[in-house]
């Protein structure tokens, strides 16, 4: 199974190359201000795609996913390929997904939620055997270069990729963590022997101009 992962377009979807795949993974922040136009403009253009799946989960920038869901999902579920996850799970083909959009507190944005057991509540709910998680932000001390300090990624959200295990763990977020790391924190099940594979999938810079291409990756089921 091929995935393409991307984060963090911010309405600049159509300036990038998209490659063929198998799944499409969108870790959110699609829009800058989360208005129904971006939305719309968005789901429009995740219609015409040809991967059989896509799967997308709201950014921090998502306001109308936050304060009118029935509407943005409205606006977003323009093909039946398309699925937006939060906090919940989906199988393709026997390969577990879990979504979920939340990020530690910064100012006054969408989807914030105070580190602690706030945040630890919400990736408590992720359940064992999970193969690919998609969160919006990243776990701390992984691919998630600070503003203020070293690392800005949550320290429960590390805790619980350690507890699960996924094959792979994508997102977003930090602009300029974009990249992927297999060497750090390999977290081995000795009944499966495999490892976390992390990917920070951000396509825009801290400029928000859209100069990194999705990252591309096999999952052998």
């Amino acid at each position: 199974m091929k995935l393409v992962t991307l984060s963090d377009t911010h309405g600049r979807h159509s300036d990038v190359d998209v490659p063929d795949g198998d799944v499409l993974i969108h870790a959110g922040d699609f829009t800058r201000v989360g208005n129904p136009i971006e939305v719309a403009a968005f789901a429009n253009w995740l219609a015409h795609l040809p991967h059989r799946h896509k799967l997308v989960i709201a950014g921090n920038h998502e306001r109308l996913f936050q304060e009118e869901p029935f509407l943005a999902r409205q606006l977003l579920l323009a093909s039946d390929s398309i699925r937006y996850l939060q906090d919940e799970e989906v199988v393709i083909e026997g390969v577990r997904f879990w979504g979920s959009p939340w990020t530690p507190h910064f100012r006054k944005w969408w989807f914030t939620l105070s580190r602690g057991p706030e945040l630890a509540a919400h990736w408590g709910r992720i359940p064992d055997g999970i193969d690919v998680l998609i969160t919006h932000g990243p776990p701390q001390g992984i691919l998630d270069p600070g503003f203020e300090e070293e690392h800005a990624g949550d320290a429960d959200l590390l805790a619980a990729v350690l507890r699960v295990a996924p094959r792979f763990h994508v997102f977003g977020h930090l602009h300029s963590g974009y990249g992927i790391s297999r060497a750090v924190y390999q977290q081995w099940d000795s009944a499966r022997r495999r490892c976390t594979t992390f990917v920070n999938a951000a396509i825009c810079d801290e400029a928000y101009e859209a100069v990194n291409r999705p990252i591309v990756l096999e999952l052998l089921t």
